[in-house]
């Protein structure tokens, strides 16, 4: 029998999923983690947005292994590849042509925090401008630079330097300030008193996912690129965990019908948890000298393989018309059994992503909510100022009857607790 103790005594304190799942996880499949005495868990968390096509998909796994059994190339820094050659192709003629998207892709480092890191970089060497605009309740990754534009506390105490050459912001919503901060923004841009330089760029998320899961409006983020495209700043969406799918469409700014200058992907842009990220931008902003951006590990060839045939669920319709109607069963249980539980609960959210929020309710710790689910056999994260929300994020290629089971043990676990 595995013990424990053995990551207690060994790992840095620096570990902290692990502190709320308390077992020792050996298997997975679809929406269920099985430890290693065999209890099975329903996933409401996949790999904080990495797993959204499930654990070990086994259309994208056949891929996998045929690409290992042949010898194919395993590592390829930026070279050209077999395998970026089939992504690339599929990436601009399932995703970016039907989308009349004309981005360039440029393969970073393979976390997102790297993609952000270049984002940052490249606008700030096309603008010859500093300043980054960025909105309260953001995450854009734990790196210097990704840090600087994240607002929680806690992560950016964990810099150790100053976090400089951002402005921040409010968001539409969260935060409670109940003021139009488009209208503050432009005050600032057009005010020769407002001490703001002007800024190479605004980083924003079209849903704060780890800010709460605060869902912009078309309305807003239609006037966001406004703003951006009558002062020539760079528009960068940050759809590292709300892209892929998670709310509904490819993109998360689709339903807006806005255009990015640039767009960050990660997570479950390889289709299977391999680390893999890329930065989308338009045509004009490519003026990077070779190798100004670089890594060793920008050209993940197993991600490129399972992000092509990832990719095959996007096209057909029917995968975002899933994710719709399962949306909906979200949506109406939260509204027909959640809210009644207590007048001050709050409920947000789109796509398969939603929040259940208890800031309004003293006695609720949504941390200890999240102990109790998970002796109940449901892994479900919390988010938003002070951990105060209950975070859904279980796979789109989740089953209704698993979806609904883990919906009722958190309405259980909520109705115990009160």
């Amino acid at each position: 029998m595995l013990e424990k103790e053995l990551f207690i005594k060994n790992e840095s304190n620096v570990r902290s999923y692990c502190r709320k799942y308390d077992t020792i996880f050996s298997k997975a499949k679809g929406s269920l983690l099985y430890d290693t005495e065999g209890y099975s868990y329903i996933d409401f968390f996949s790999g904080a947005g990495a797993l959204n096509y499930g654990h070990n998909n086994d259309q994208i796994k056949e891929k996998i292994i045929e690409y290992i059994i042949d010898d194919n190339i395993m590592h390829g820094l930026d070279f050209y590849t077999k395998a970026k050659y089939d992504f690339i192709e599929r990436f601009y003629s399932v995703i970016l042509n039907p989308r009349k998207l004309g981005y360039k892709i440029m393969f970073t480092g393979p976390t997102g925090t790297n993609a952000v890191e270049a984002a940052l970089k490249l606008a700030r060497k096309v603008s010859k401008r500093r300043n980054i605009i960025a909105f309260t309740g953001a995450f854009h990754g734990m790196t210097l630079g990704s840090l600087a534009v994240t607002t929680d506390k806690t992560s950016r105490e964990g810099a150790g330097v100053n976090l400089n050459d951002v402005t921040f912001i409010p968001y539409e919503s969260g935060g409670n300030y109940n003021f139009d901060s488009l209208n503050y923004f432009e005050h600032l841009l057009a005010d020769d008193h407002s001490g703001i330089e002007k800024p190479a760029a605004v980083i924003f998320e079209t849903v704060q996912a780890e800010g709460g899961v605060n869902v912009a409006s078309e309305a807003w983020l239609i006037r966001l690129e406004k703003i951006c495209k009558s002062n020539d700043i760079i528009l960068i969406c940050d759809d590292i965990q709300v892209g892929c799918g998670r709310t509904g469409t490819f993109f998360s700014f689709e339903r807006s019908g806005i255009n990015p200058d640039m767009v960050i992907l990660s997570k479950s842009l390889s289709g299977y948890g391999f680390p893999m990220s890329v930065l989308l931008f338009k045509q004009h902003l490519d003026v990077w000298k070779p190798a100004e951006h670089n890594g060793t590990f920008r050209g993940n060839q197993l991600a490129f393989v399972s992000s092509t045939e990832a990719l095959d669920f996007w096209a057909d319709q029917k995968f975002s018309d899933s994710i719709e109607k399962k949306s909906k069963l979200i949506g109406g249980f939260l509204k027909e059994d959640i809210l009644p539980l207590h007048n001050g609960i709050k409920i947000r959210g789109c796509g398969l992503i939603w929040a259940i929020d208890f800031s309004e309710i003293k006695n609720i710790n949504a941390n200890e909510l999240v102990k109790i689910c998970f002796k109940n056999k449901l892994i479900i994260e919390t988010c938003g100022r002070n951990d105060s929300a209950l975070k859904i994020l279980p796979a789109l290629t989740i089953e209704k009857d698993l979806l609904m089971e883990g919906l009722q043990i958190i309405f259980k676990t909520i109705k115990l607790y009160l």
